[in-house]
């Protein structure tokens, strides 16, 4: 133990070197440098604050035993228990003992630096009306369902936001629906206790919260969730499907209630699942809008709203996908990486379908975040507003109440009793097909000054933000016009990316006239990982570019660092790694196909080696004789190449 200490000691050393050399790891710069929302948000200042930005690890996807599809399947942990659990503490998970306690503890092998408790709006009330020996509808047919758990448990509530008009259950909220608002106003306010409370208000700003939930639309049982996370404290009475059952409406929604209340409330919308839409989330739509003005306001607040969108979560990729009509390009080989949907893929085309948030209906190229990207070059252009300018963010959509739970080797589900087991975990799914195709999902990661909530909040409105698959890897993207390839040895490379160009989520300045392409820093870091559980060395660097050439969108790959044909791999029955990897990787690359005339954005990928997929260590270490047909299927990964997503930079022919 002792030789491997030293190796891990001597890693470490090694990659802190190197952080220093690509600009990971910068000094603080002094107090006067500081905002001055320290005071307004009732904190003292914090002591680490770096004007070059460091970097941030959190979980804005997380649900408790608030959450109706959480309640139902004997989760009990509550959004003080996630904080704590996010802090480093341990939690304990279904199945429940004859006490009605957990059998499974679980605990973070690193705390998190942030997250946000994000329970579904709908149903706050009916959970908790129905869950209270003594309340006025406890014995009610709707309650007593409920309280059966389980699919039943889930569906009858669930059922209800796949309506177009959607309404309440009767017999526990009545005719109007006020019978569900004190009890859905309770819990409300114990949700923002809670995220009061896990905030570290003192100098070391150790951890930050964030008061949120969940907008949850199911129209055609497409999934149409957002994320809505308030800035700070000073927030409105959540929105819901059943007072907003359309997008434009939770925007309108968020609008008058927060940005425009005159109570300081700033707020925004984060989308996720898209790949379970049946091309809704993203179909070029502007409902209720009958001119180009009113398409141009609509597209417009989507975009001020929804800076960002999670790419990855525990029910699989929203980056892209191979074989759907409408893109042009060459196939994306990494696009096959933690599909929902397996093979044959029946495509929506120009249309939209129905189902997708149970795994089912067709699938369409409005459902993937790099197809979004260029129906929002084409909309810019079209209208002057770009609605789907979106950074990427990750996250694990835990209904454990485990934010941050996202280690391969160590995954135990994400859905209480859904998945308690490895029988389940490694089977069809049982509330809806999932199971063997779920992963532990990922991390959304941040550049900013200090570990505090209107840093890490504007990082997030200024798209300053990446996404990775679990690891913490951290890398840093921006683009310019005159950067050398010098600069990836040079200390100044962080200083000189700001003051020479815009990082991850900004537009490109305007070109010189001596510019014939712009260039990009792109720099990554290794997750190190821990003593027990090291991470795994980088593959490659890639940069994606998407464009718009008469008319028409496009996409491309490039490789710019590091070598995908290292020979690394792993072995299968002990998931150790083998060959060649880096711990670091830093370019210089100029677009060699860049036309100035041409819209377009430019987001980076970074890549692993090769890794056991969660499945493969589950199976492991089960017996051979007690092994499920997963274990020996084919179509089932054995490995990943885990990964982390920049946000785009843009480049906008218009800028001048």
């Amino acid at each position: 133990m002792s030789e491997w200490n030293n190796r891990r000691s001597k890693l470490g050393l090694a990659l802190t070197v190197l952080a220093l050399c690509l600009g990971f790891v910068v000094g603080c710069g002094d107090g006067d440098e500081r905002t001055p929302m320290s005071a307004e948000e009732g904190r003292e200042a914090c002591a680490e604050h770096n004007p070059l930005r460091n970097v941030y690890y959190g979980d804005l996807h997380v649900h408790t035993t608030y959450s109706f599809d959480v309640h139902a399947f004997d989760v009990r942990t509550t959004p003080q228990q996630a904080y704590r659990f996010a802090r480093g503490e341990s939690v304990l998970l279904p199945p429940l003992d004859v006490d009605g306690a957990g059998t499974q503890q679980v605990q973070l092998d690193r705390p998190l630096d942030f997250a946000a408790v994000t329970d579904h709006s709908e149903f706050l009330g009916e959970v908790e009306a129905c869950t209270i020996p003594g309340s006025a509808v406890y014995d009610s047919m709707t309650c007593r369902t409920f309280r059966g758990g389980g699919n039943t448990g889930v569906g009858v509530l669930g059922v209800l936001v796949t309506f177009t008009r959607p309404r309440r259950p009767l017999d526990v909220c009545g005719a109007d629906g006020t019978g569900c608002r004190q009890p859905a106003g309770d819990v409300w306010q114990r949700i923002q206790d809670a995220a009061e409370g896990a905030y570290d208000r003192t100098s070391r700003c150790g951890f930050t919260s964030f008061v949120a939930y969940e907008y949850s639309a199911g129209t055609n049982v497409s999934t149409l969730h957002r994320n809505v996370i308030f800035r700070d404290h000073r927030v409105p009475f959540p929105t819901s499907f059943f007072e907003q059952p359309t997008p434009p409406g939770l925007w309108r929604e968020l609008k008058a209630t927060c940005l425009d209340a005159g109570i300081g409330c700033d707020v925004l919308a984060i989308p996720h699942n898209s790949n379970e839409s049946n091309g809704r989330m993203f179909f070029v739509e502007y409902p209720g809008a009958s001119t180009l003005d009113e398409q141009r306001a609509q597209a417009a607040l989507r975009a001020s709203l929804e800076p960002v969108v999670e790419i990855y979560q525990h029910k699989g990729d929203s980056e892209c996908m191979n074989g759907l009509s409408g893109i042009l390009g060459e196939p994306d080989e990494l696009c096959t990486f933690e599909k929902r949907h397996r093979p044959p893929i029946d495509d929506c085309g120009d249309g939209k379908g129905s189902l997708g948030t149970t795994g089912l209906g067709c699938v369409s190229r409005s459902d993937f975040v790099r197809n979004a990207l260029l129906f929002g070059l084409i909309e810019q252009e079209r209208l002057g507003v770009n609605p789907y300018q979106m950074g990427f963010g990750s996250s694990t959509d835990t209904h454990n109440g485990t934010p941050g739970a996202v280690e391969e080797n160590r995954f135990i589900g994400h859905r209480g009793t859904d998945d308690d087991t490895p029988e389940k975990q490694l089977g069809p799914g049982m509330l809806y097909p999932g199971g063997i195709i779920f992963s532990p999902g990922g991390l959304t990661a941040v550049w900013a000054e200090e570990n505090a909530r209107h840093s890490i909040f504007d990082a997030l409105k200024r798209r300053e933000v990446f996404a990775t698959s679990g690891p913490r890897i951290a890398v840093r993207f921006f683009g310019g016009w005159g950067f050398a390839a010098g600069q990836c040895g040079d200390p100044r490379q962080i200083e000189q990316g700001y003051s020479g160009g815009v990082p991850m989520g900004g537009t490109l300045p305007a070109r010189p006239p001596s510019a014939e392409s712009p260039t990009f820093i792109l720099s990554a870091l290794r997750d190190a990982g821990t003593v027990h559980r090291p991470g795994t060395p980088l593959q490659r660097l890639q940069i994606i570019k998407g464009w718009i050439a008469d008319g028409q969108p496009y996409q491309k790959v490039f490789d710019v660092a590091g070598d995908p044909d290292n020979d690394a791999s792993v072995d299968l029955a002990t998931c150790a790694l083998q060959g060649p990897g880096a711990d670091a990787l830093c370019t210089v690359w100029s677009d060699p196909e860049f036309d100035a005339s041409q819209r377009a954005f430019y987001y980076a990928r970074v890549i692993e080696n090769p890794s056991c997929r969660w499945s493969t260590h589950t199976c492991n270490r089960l017996p051979p004789d007690q092994r499920p047909p997963a274990c020996s299927d084919p179509t089932v990964p054995k490995t990943i190449q885990e990964r982390a997503w920049t946000s785009p930079i843009w480049y906008d022919p218009s800028v001048s």
